[in-house]
């Protein structure tokens, strides 16, 4: 589930002008911050989901 929000998370971000759902957007970093524990974590979540996304870690 993590994995999931940080790419959905990541998907949204990238989306131009109004087909960005800023408030879906928060709603997942708000949930993400809540169920990571440390920032260790969320930098390989936050990798994963550029893999997954852009097909590149950077």
């Amino acid at each position: 589930m993590r994995k999931a929000l940080a790419i959905a998370a990541l998907a949204i971000e990238r989306q131009p002008g109004p087909f960005q759902s800023g408030s879906d957007l928060s709603d997942m970093k708000a949930l993400l911050d809540e169920i990571i524990e440390n920032d260790v974590e969320l930098e390989c979540y936050a990798r994963a989901a550029r893999i997954a996304v852009i097909g590149a870690p950077d």
